[in-house]
């Protein structure tokens, strides 16, 4: 098949392409070009800049895709663009979206908790908005606007060694270093997912006949409190937390008010199996302790 990865030059996005290339597809990726071309002659790359209305249209001119995989789209406005610009041109549109179309009450989340057929849009930029409101706002245009399939796929915070947010590298360093972390609510409950399997839910959904909206996460949650007792196994140190205040330096990029996390029972009937969190989090741990020592 022909892919177009747009964000396919880092992190899960980079194992996505790696994934689709292992299955003999021809890749061309959509960049900036300022993260480089990791893969060389393997894929085919188009230089552009995506809020170039103007050249990112000239760009696709003339192009058809099997599946285009849209990892970096952020804002209605956006999506707009992408809706209309993929016309007759893609047979399906998989958007990364986020845990974060969902408000953090401290319920489990299924794809009914955000319903972005009925969502009202308004349109506007990435600064025009929150990250998940922006999210939010970018899915009720592409259910909306696109005249081809869309799957919208959830994910909660995505982990891995190459993770260029370092969420968790965050802890990990706090904890080696003896410094302090401000967490809110230490029982809150977390999903999360490894950039292997993001990037094997992204595959599946482009090549499975689902559409619409579809949480992605490893079976399983984490309390944050669980989370810093792993990597203080891990380092032989005690994390020092704090529950109130704390500047700016301390404050945890995991740091929510109540549990926060989502249920893949849709996607599991859909045909995938997601791992246990707890099969590889201790892992990907040890393996950050080892590097940031």
């Amino acid at each position: 098949m022909k892919i177009l990865v747009l964000g396919g030059t880092r992190f899960f996005g980079k194992k996505l392409v790696e994934l689709c290339l292992q299955n003999k597809h021809d890749v061309t990726i959509l960049t900036r070009g300022q993260s480089g071309n990791p893969f060389g002659e393997q894929v085919q790359q188009i230089t552009v800049d995506r809020n170039d209305v103007q050249a990112l249209t000239k760009a696709l001119a003339n192009t058809t895709w099997d599946i285009v995989y849209d990892n970096i789209c952020y804002s209605p406005n956006e999506a707009h663009e992408m809706a209309q610009l993929l016309q007759n041109k893609t047979k399906k549109l998989v958007f990364t979206s986020t845990l974060a179309t969902y408000e953090a009450d401290g319920k489990m989340k299924t794809e009914a908790d955000f319903n972005p057929y009925k969502y009202e849009i308004r349109m506007g930029d990435i600064n025009d908005f929150s990250y998940g409101e922006g999210k939010r706002q970018a899915e009720a245009v592409l259910f909306k606007e696109a005249t081809f399939p869309v799957v919208a796929v959830r994910f909660p915070i995505v982990l891995g060694e190459h993770d260029y947010t370092r969420r968790l590298h965050f802890h990990v360093e706090h904890i080696l270093k003896a410094q302090p972390i401000s967490l809110p609510n230490v029982d809150a409950k977390m999903s999360f997912i490894s950039d292997d399997e993001a990037a094997a839910f992204l595959y599946f959904a482009g090549v499975s006949p689902i559409e619409g909206p579809y949480n992605a996460t490893t079976s399983g949650t984490i309390s944050l409190k669980a989370l810093l007792e792993l990597i203080e196994k891990e380092t032989g140190k005690l994390a020092k937390v704090s529950l109130v205040g704390g500047d700016e330096n301390s404050q945890s990029p995991y740091g929510i008010p109540n549990h926060w996390y989502m249920s893949n029972t849709k996607a599991e009937a859909a045909g995938f199996t997601f791992s246990q969190l707890n099969e590889w989090l201790p892992s990907l741990v040890n393996k950050l302790v080892k590097q940031l020592q």
